[in-house]
């Protein structure tokens, strides 16, 4: 049985010219028509409109003009673009009323944004420290050095808040004490609603406008930080940093690391406290804001002052000691609310 020729050598769609298709109408338009019953496996040249049976003659196709045929195939498709673009108009201005409404009550206010570089991170704190109108919190973990430049970005940004009024409190750890750098940065503003205090051990950065936008880091190479402007959140981050201030013993109260009668100074009994928690030296360094060999030294007098002759016999006599346990005075005593 023989079945009837189809075009299946010759695949199409509505936009497109087979190889054979465009030979055909090309030679249609340079000599005027072709026979029929060259175009019958050509159904794409019938399908976009490229040719017409010839009026004369039954046998023959002639072409359609490429821009006749073009404006042809066009008309729908425009009809249909401005159709769709008038249904797009028309559902913008209908949603436009809620969208006003939807950004009041769920817009920045609300939200949590990413911050990724450093520019960014810089130009959103900018932004928000020149909006700051009342009072900016601060901590600022010490790390065992603050390169220059940081320091300068820092009085750039606290000098206009501060000749606006505006008051300012920084957490610091207490290794800030023996900055000079810091020191001489604080000193900077020791006139005014400036207020730094010191305490042991911080976690992480913190920054808080107004109680409306707090910024806190995501990555250690604080490349990344968030924004917050949800309120609950903010209120919780205000309350975590009133907690540490109040334990927190100010600038002006003296060196916080006086030896204790027990012949152990108030920082080796922070390093204790971490070293029973199990901490290496370089978190106990990170923790306290200190470098590796500082918090070294330390744990070397702790073990001489315990006489440890070990770290794994200092870790035993530190619990048996009860040092963690005893009344600490000093610090707490003086850093009230």
């Amino acid at each position: 049985m023989v079945t009837k020729w189809t075009n299946w050598d010759h695949p199409h769609t509505g936009t497109e010219l087979c190889p054979e298709g465009s030979r055909l109408y090309a030679s249609a338009l340079r000599t005027g028509r072709i026979p029929r019953t060259d175009v019958e496996t050509t159904s794409c040249l019938t399908e976009l409109g490229l040719l017409h049976p010839d009026p004369d003659d039954a046998d023959w196709m002639r072409p359609v003009p490429p821009s006749i045929a073009l404006a042809q195939r066009l008309n729908p498709i425009e009809r249909e673009i401005t159709e769709q673009r008038r249904l797009s108009i028309a559902m913008a201005e209908l949603f436009e009323p809620f969208m006003d409404i939807s950004t009041q009550q769920a817009g920045p206010a609300h939200s949590i944004t990413v911050l990724e570089g450093l520019d960014r991170i810089n130009a959103a704190l900018d932004l928000a420290t020149a909006q700051c109108q009342t009072e900016m919190l601060t901590v600022q973990p010490s790390g065992h050095r603050r390169p220059e430049n940081r320091l300068l970005e820092g009085l750039e940004r606290d000098k206009p808040l501060i000749e606006r009024g505006v008051r300012i409190r920084t957490l610091y750890q207490h290794t800030a004490r023996f900055s000079p750098d810091r020191l001489a940065y604080a000193d900077h503003f020791s006139e005014g609603k400036v207020e730094y205090r010191t305490i042991d051990e911080l976690v992480e950065r913190l920054i808080i406008c107004d109680e409306s936008v707090a910024f806190i880091p995501v990555r250690d190479d604080r490349q990344v930080a968030l924004e917050l402007r949800h309120p609950g959140l903010v209120r919780y981050l205000i309350r975590v940093f009133e907690f540490i201030w109040s334990r927190a013993v100010p600038l002006t109260a003296g060196a916080p690391y006086e030896t204790a009668p027990d012949g152990i100074t108030d920082i080796q009994h922070s390093i204790a406290k971490l070293l029973v928690e199990g901490h290496v030296d370089e978190a106990i360094a990170r923790r306290l804001g200190m470098n590796v060999r500082t918090c070294r030294a330390h744990i070397a007098k702790l073990a001489l002052a315990l006489g440890s002759g070990s770290r794994a016999q200092l870790g035993y006599l530190i619990a048996q000691s009860g040092i963690l346990e005893q009344e600490r005075q000093g610090l707490a005593g003086e850093g009230g609310a």
